[in-house]
């Protein structure tokens, strides 16, 4: 006789779906999470999934957090890990740049197209976007109080260093220069920005081992 499916709470399918949406994103980006295919990896009719999620702008906009969200979460730690603001600043900056982060960096670009017809995801974007920000900018405050960096606004230059790292990340994507190359153009204008002699960035991260980009799953 056919096994009975087993059933689920509504808290157990519901997580069973975001999981599925995240598992989708990593693999083949956020416009691949659609109501069929989150159907399908989930192994449940369409209609079960719009049962739970009524909106697929608010199951894009989560997952896109999510991802995001643990990622910078994930480098924090990184951050946190180093002994001086300079290394901590060039090991995120290296690994953000890591060609392992192509799945998240995909992300990204995707999330900034799709917010336009995605008012939620857009707003989603705005929060990481200034959450990265205060980050990295925090960062750079720490070296200034400490005397190893020279700027008198922090916030603008962690500004324009994610834009630049977003740049060179979607350069990854077409395979534009190497993962190295992008590194040295960006600590190099980062050393600029700050003051630095050349190369400063360079010798504190010199030895410097990227953390994997988010998996799919939690």
């Amino acid at each position: 006789m056919p096994s009975t499916p087993t059933r689920r709470s509504a808290a157990e399918r519901v997580a069973q779906i975001a999981d599925a949406a995240r598992a989708i994103a990593l693999e083949s980006g956020l416009v691949a999470v659609t109501l069929r295919a989150v159907a399908t990896e989930v192994g449940v009719a369409p209609a079960l999934v719009a049962h739970y999620v009524p909106s697929m702008d608010e199951l894009v906009a989560d997952t896109f957090s999510g991802v995001v969200g643990d990622e910078l979460a994930e480098v924090i730690a990184l951050a946190e890990s180093r002994s001086s603001a300079a290394d901590a600043l060039s090991a995120v900056l290296a690994s953000l740049l890591d060609d392992g982060r192509g799945e998240v960096t995909l992300i990204w670009v995707q999330s900034w197209s799709l917010g336009r017809r995605n008012d939620l995801l857009a707003e989603r974007v705005r929060e990481q976007m200034d959450a990265w920000r205060r980050f990295l900018g925090g960062i750079l405050e720490r070296g200034r109080a400490a005397g190893e960096f020279r700027c008198d606004d922090p916030d603008a230059i962690a500004a324009q260093t994610l834009g630049m790292v977003d740049g060179l990340n979607a350069h990854s994507l077409v395979a534009w220069q190497d993962a190295s190359e992008r590194v040295r153009l960006l600590l190099r204008s980062v050393e600029a920005m700050l003051d630095l002699p050349s190369g400063a960035l360079t010798s504190a991260g010199a030895t410097i081992t990227a953390p994997h980009a988010p998996e799919g799953g939690t």
